[in-house]
C-alpha cells in the first residue's frame, strides 16, 4: 500500500477538517489527553494526518480493543484456507480450555462464532500476570475457567478472555506463536512497521505514556444512563487497569484482545486493505462476511440496543443508533470497525471509502465524558468526506 503525503487534503472538505481540529485542539487545551493523533484514508492512501499536543507523526498509542480487528483478520485468512471456520468447536482445537472447571463439556462446544460475537458466556473468565506470559501459563488458566451463562443466549462484551482463545486457536493451528502469526500474515505484507502486537521493551521508546485524567463519574450519572452505577464491564476495563500498560513487560505480552501499538496512520491503512484488499490476502466472501455480515444482533446490555457484531468487528447499522457502537452519526450504515479503551477510534466507511483513526493517550477516569468524546470525534471524521466526494 503507498503512503502519500500532502498539504491539500482534497477530497476532505475543509470546514469539517478544522471542526475535528478543534475538537482535538480542545480536549488537549482541557488538559485530557497529552498527546493524540489521527488519520484519514482513502483508496489505499493517507489523506492526512496529524498529530497533537506531545505526539509526533512517528508516535505510537495503545490501541487496547483495536487490537481484536488483527486478531479476526488472521482467523478470517484461516477460514478462507478451509483449517477453521465459524462453527469450530474450541473444544477441537483447544482442549484445555474449561477442561478442569465445572462446564468442561459445554465450554468444549463454544464456537468460534461465539467467541469473536462475545456470546460465548465467559466474559470475565480470569487471565493476567505473570501467566499470560507464558503459552503455558495461559493455558493454564484456561483450563479453571467456566461459564457465566448458556452460549450463544445473550452478548457481553468480553474485554480479553475470547481473544486470549482465539489467539490459542490460531496459534494451535498455525502451530507458530500468535504474534508472529500476525505479524507474517497481517502486518508484513501489508507493510505496516508502525503497528506492532507484542514488542520488546527495548524497542518502545516511541511509545505514547498513557496518563491519567479527570475524576470518575457520580453514581447518579451512571444510574441515570446504565439504571445502575454497577456496571460489570467497568469492573474489568479500569483506568487502572489500562495504565497498567504503561508497563514494558506488560506491552510485551502482546495481549490479543487489547494490546497492539500503533500509529494512527498504519491503523487507517490496515482498514484500508479490509476495504479493498488490493494484495489478495483475504478470500473475498470470508472477508465480505467479516466486514458486513452481522451475527450478533442481541441486545447489548450497556445501551440496550443491538450489539450489531460481524465475526470480529462492528457495523454501524441502519437503525440510527452508529453513534453508541462508536461511529458517530455521520458513517453509513454499512461502515465496520472496532474502537478501543480510553477513546481509540478505527472505522472504515465503504459509502466514501474512507478510513479515519484517532488515538489518545489521556486515560479518562470519566468514562461518560470519554463516551461523548468518541462521539464527537467520530462524527468529525465521518464528515471529512461527504458521500457526494466520493
Amino acid at each position: 500500500m503507498r503512503r502519500m503525503s500532502t498539504d491539500v487534503p482534497a477530497p476532505i472538505d475543509p470546514t469539517a477538517l478544522e471542526d475535528l481540529r478543534a475538537r482535538i485542539r480542545r480536549e488537549l487545551d482541557a488538559g485530557l489527553t497529552p498527546a493524540a493523533q489521527f488519520a484519514v484514508a482513502r483508496r489505499g492512501e493517507i489523506l492526512l494526518a496529524e498529530s497533537f499536543g506531545d505526539a509526533t507523526a512517528s508516535t505510537r498509542f495503545n490501541v487496547f480493543s483495536c487490537t481484536k480487528a488483527l486478531i479476526a483478520g488472521v482467523v478470517w485468512q484461516l477460514i478462507g484456507e478451509g483449517r477453521l471456520s465459524p462453527d469450530t468447536r474450541v473444544g477441537d482445537v483447544v482442549p484445555r480450555v474449561g477442561s478442569e472447571g465445572r462446564d468442561a463439556v459445554a465450554m468444549a462446544a463454544v464456537t468460534l462464532e461465539q467467541v469473536l460475537t462475545h456470546t460465548g458466556g465467559f466474559p470475565y473468565a480470569p487471565l493476567g500476570p505473570p501467566r499470560w506470559a507464558t503459552r503455558e501459563g495461559r493455558l493454564d488458566a484456561m483450563s479453571r475457567w467456566r461459564l457465566s451463562w448458556e452460549p450463544g443466549t445473550r452478548f457481553e462484551y468480553h474485554a480479553t478472555s475470547a481473544h486470549w482463545v482465539a489467539a490459542e486457536m490460531v496459534e494451535t493451528v498455525e502451530g507458530a506463536d500468535y504474534r508472529e502469526v500476525v505479524r507474517r500474515r497481517i502486518l508484513e505484507p501489508l507493510g505496516l512497521t508502525g503497528l506492532v502486537l507484542g514488542v520488546p521493551p527495548a524497542e518502545q521508546g516511541d511509545v505514547a505514556e498513557l496518563v491519567p485524567v479527570g475524576e470518575p463519574p457520580s453514581e447518579e450519572a451512571l444510574v441515570e444512563l446504565f439504571g445502575t452505577a454497577d456496571v460489570p464491564l467497568l469492573r474489568e476495563v479500569t483506568p487502572e487497569a489500562l495504565l497498567a500498560f504503561n508497563d514494558p513487560e506488560v506491552r510485551a505480552v502482546g495481549v490479543p484482545g487489547g494490546g497492539a501499538l500503533s500509529t494512527a496512520v498504519d491503523l487507517a491503512l490496515y482498514y484500508q486493505a479490509l476495504l479493498s484488499d488490493p494484495d489478495g490476502l483475504w478470500d473475498p466472501a470470508v472477508l465480505a462476511d467479516g466486514t458486513g455480515h452481522v451475527r450478533n444482533r442481541l441486545p447489548n446490555p450497556m445501551t440496550g440496543e443491538s450489539a450489531s457484531r460481524t465475526l470480529g468487528l462492528v457495523v454501524a447499522g441502519d437503525d440510527g443508533k452508529a453513534f453508541l457502537r462508536g461511529m458517530g452519526h455521520n458513517t453509513s450504515p454499512g461502515a465496520f470497525g472496532h474502537n478501543g479503551a480510553a477513546g481509540q477510534v478505527a472505522w472504515a466507511d465503504p459509502a466514501t471509502g474512507i478510513s479515519f483513526v484517532y488515538l489518545t493517550s489521556g486515560v479518562d477516569r470519566d468514562y461518560l465524558r470519554e463516551a461523548r468524546r468518541i462521539v464527537g470525534i467520530s462524527s468529525r471524521g465521518g464528515a471529512l468526506v461527504p458521500p457526494a466526494a466520493s
